[in-house]
């Protein structure tokens, strides 16, 4: 079952050169809205002007009846919880999407590492290890992640740093989380 958002820009949201950008950019003001320490949320991209098309009530609902060409054109629509203690990857395995669906997004909460401590990992640790390794180690940064990737192969990304919590500070990009990226992908083959 779906659970509905109408997700629109914020006045702090930048604009941004294609539906997918606009989308992830939405999609992390929203997450912004909630707070830190949330759990993974997952986002079906439905094509807006198909969707006032096919479903007008629904556009409707979410505020989408208005012909805005070039502002909205993908509509993210959060879907249920991600099931808490299950792996992502695990997770995203399990999931097929209908031929309506153009896209998918992901937001998620990391802790992450400057390069530069990459040389000081220590070998032969598990991920459990490593994770607790990265939690206390002194440079690691909280970020939020946004993913969003569309059927035709299309994707990009978002990353908020948690000491810089402002719409100004997201770094934007197709490359910089790529491993998501490909696991969001792989949700769109038969």
């Amino acid at each position: 079952m779906l659970s509905m958002s109408n997700l629109s820009p914020s006045p702090g949201t930048p604009m941004a050169a294609t539906p997918l950008t606009r989308a992830v950019l939405e999609i992390d003001e929203y997450a912004s809205t909630l707070g830190w320490d949330r759990p993974a949320r997952l986002f079906a991209l439905v094509d807006t002007a198909r969707l006032r098309g096919s479903e007008p009530g629904l556009a409707s609902r979410l505020g989408l009846d208005q012909d805005d060409t070039g502002k909205n054109q993908l509509t993210p629509i959060e879907q249920d919880e991600v099931p808490a203690g299950t792996p992502l990857d695990k997770f995203l395995g399990t999931i097929a999407w209908p031929d309506a669906i153009v896209g998918c997004a992901l937001t998620v909460e990391r802790l992450m590492l400057p390069p530069s401590a990459e040389a000081s990992v220590p070998e032969g640790l598990s991920d459990k290890q490593l994770a607790k390794w990265v939690a206390a180690h002194p440079d690691r940064q909280e970020v939020r992640l946004t993913v969003g990737v569309l059927r035709d192969g299309s994707r990009e990304s978002a990353v908020r740093l948690r000491e810089k919590d402002s719409s100004s500070e997201v770094l934007t990009g197709a490359t910089l989380v790529p491993g998501l990226a490909e696991a969001l992908a792989a949700t769109f083959l038969d």
